[in-house]
């Protein structure tokens, strides 16, 4: 099995910023939100990367929790006494999960006029994943930050490009170029752009970036679920 075949046994996009990874070691999910009621699969692992309603939705994370589910968050997301099992941390977190290496990424805003959304402040994040021989970076709401350049390995890059509260494609595509993934998927956009302008982005990225690659929402059951 080729690498790229790999990937798309074990990542789905369940849309927006929000992730699934199927692993050998259990079920990862990424800011879970708009969780439909079709998948039921339980999470293993619960990363959020920040407060925002869209990232860190109560409500979704009740459809995917179970009793020994592991959460990791930033800070301000989430209660610790509403949980199990957490751990709120800050950019610069490592820690292995069942031999899944997590590492906490730096994920803010740098433009003036974004700079409200994500103070740098917030110490909120992006992680980077390395499960199954395999390393995922979710990149969470951030622009093209100084911390991306210094990335390596990267197998897959999730990167925001919705503009707004985010980088927009032009941005987005010059931090995928610096990052150098195998693979870069656009994330955080369709709710955003719209049909119209979110098929724009992606034939931009796609001409842009020889390794991107356009992932579809899974929002209804499928065989892996």
């Amino acid at each position: 099995m080729d690498k790229e075949d790999e990937i798309n046994k074990r990542l789905f996009w369940i849309g927006h910023a929000s992730f699934y990874i199927k692993t050998s070691k259990g079920a990862i999910f990424i800011d879970p939100f708009r969780i439909s009621d079709a998948i039921k699969i339980k999470a293993d692992l619960i990363l959020i990367t920040h407060a925002h309603f869209d990232h860190c939705s109560k409500e979704d994370i009740a459809k995917i929790i179970k009793q020994e589910s592991k959460i990791i968050a930033s800070n301000g997301c989430l209660n610790k006494n509403d949980y199990n099992n957490i751990e709120v941390i800050e950019p610069g977190y490592k820690s292995n999960f069942d031999s899944i290496e997590i590492e906490a990424i730096p994920a803010y805003n740098i433009k003036n006029e974004r700079l409200k959304f994500h103070p740098k402040e917030n110490k909120w994040v992006g992680y980077i994943i390395k499960v199954d021989g395999l390393r995922f970076y979710h990149a969470g709401d951030t622009d093209f930050i100084p911390e991306m350049k210094k990335l390596k390995d990267i197998d897959v890059a999730m990167l925001p490009i919705g503009g707004t509260y985010t980088m927009n494609v032009d941005e987005a595509i010059e931090a995928a170029k610096m990052i150098n993934a195998e693979y870069t998927i656009p994330m955080h956009y369709k709710n955003l752009l719209g049909e119209e302008d979110s098929m724009n982005a992606e034939a931009m990225f796609k001409k842009e970036l020889g390794n991107a690659k356009i992932m579809s929402e899974i929002q209804k059951p499928t065989n892996h679920f």
